[in-house]
């Protein structure tokens, strides 16, 4: 028989190495475990939430951009006044040049010495009386070039001041337009996660859900009960059915909500301002039962989404990246107020 010797028990050092092993082996399983994929419905929700979180600063950015061309506008006129004014006090030296020299030359004797010299006082008192005169149109020359000047240092400094505040909304401008493409990046990375086939679903259910709500961008003429202006509105915003929206843009091929209804009035030769903001602010407020084909809608509040109303319950909007102009339901959204311009 041979002899059976009871094993040797492992070393410290060696039960920490299998333990180490051991546990490097169950975790492998979980780092291999890829987080799942989402769903075609869960990356379409995270998608419109992404393109509804745009639509503010969106009109933020338009809103800039308005006051940034309005500044503008107004530095250039300052530049053109500063140049005029500059060439009016440049004229007004070479006037007071001569002036100045004539006076030199007259005062170069004293006067007393000058009467006893002259051979005719008369001709003498005829020269004083127009020295008198020439000083006179020099002083008043004078005080009309000091005047000009201080006009001229205060008008380079609100220049300087307009051109810092330019440089300031450029600089926001920038701010909300980086935030602004940085959510589109992430929709677009998120669509293009998807199958071809996943892509399509994501389409067909889109489609199947709007005509549910009654929506659609297919094209169509305007034949309601408006007339004059609202009528030429609203014939303008159906002639744009189908078109894009777009970020920013107030047409001719694509529009954002605010640049549609913006468009469609001034289509009628209706001027309104750029932002869903100040078109809110400009606008006369009507109660929702009394809306008038034309009207204004403004959805959620008073600064993110607007679009116009048709009648029978329907109105006429730019909705969001990814979809066209179209007509919706009003209650597709929840309703906050509505102007007549």
């Amino acid at each position: 028989m041979g002899t059976h010797r009871r094993p040797k028990p492992p070393s410290r050092a060696r039960i920490a190495t299998l333990g180490m092993a051991a546990g490097a082996v169950s975790l492998l399983p979980t780092q291999s475990q890829a987080a799942p994929k989402p769903t075609v419905d869960e990356v379409r929700k995270q998608v419109e939430q992404l393109y509804e979180e745009v639509e503010a600063p969106t009109e933020e950015y338009n809103g800039i951009v308005e006051k940034q061309k309005k500044l503008q506008g107004e530095v250039d006129n300052a530049q053109d006044r500063l140049a005029r004014k500059q060439q009016e006090i440049n004229e007004l030296r070479e006037k007071i040049g001569p002036l100045a020299a004539a006076q030199y030359r007259s005062n170069g004797i004293d006067p007393s010495v000058e009467l006893f010299l002259s051979s005719d006082p008369d001709e003498y008192l005829d020269k004083a009386q127009a020295l008198g005169r020439t000083s006179d149109r020099q002083s008043e020359a004078l005080r009309a070039l000091q005047s000009m000047q201080r006009e001229l240092v205060q008008e380079r400094a609100d220049t300087a001041k307009r051109l810092k505040a330019i440089q300031e909304s450029r600089a926001k401008a920038a701010g909300k337009k980086e935030e602004i493409q940085n959510k589109l990046a992430k929709a677009r990375k998120l669509l293009n996660s998807l199958t071809a086939a996943q892509r399509a679903k994501m389409e067909a259910d889109q489609e199947r859900e709007d005509a549910a709500t009654g929506a659609s961008d297919a094209p169509a003429s305007y034949n309601g009960p408006a007339s004059g202006r609202a009528k030429a509105a609203l014939s303008f915003a159906y002639a744009q059915l189908g078109k894009p929206y777009e970020w920013g843009s107030t047409g001719p091929n694509s529009y954002d909500c605010s640049g549609l209804t913006g468009a469609a009035w001034r289509a009628a030769g209706v001027s309104l301002p750029r932002t869903v903001k100040q078109q809110y602010d400009a606008g006369r407020k009507v109660a929702k039962s009394d809306l008038q084909p034309g009207d204004i809608i403004y959805w959620y509040n008073d600064n993110q989404h607007n679009g116009m109303y048709v009648g029978n319950g329907k109105a006429i909007h730019a909705p969001r990246t990814g979809k066209n102009v179209e007509i919706v339901p009003l209650d597709s959204m929840p309703f906050f107020a509505a102007s007549r311009p």
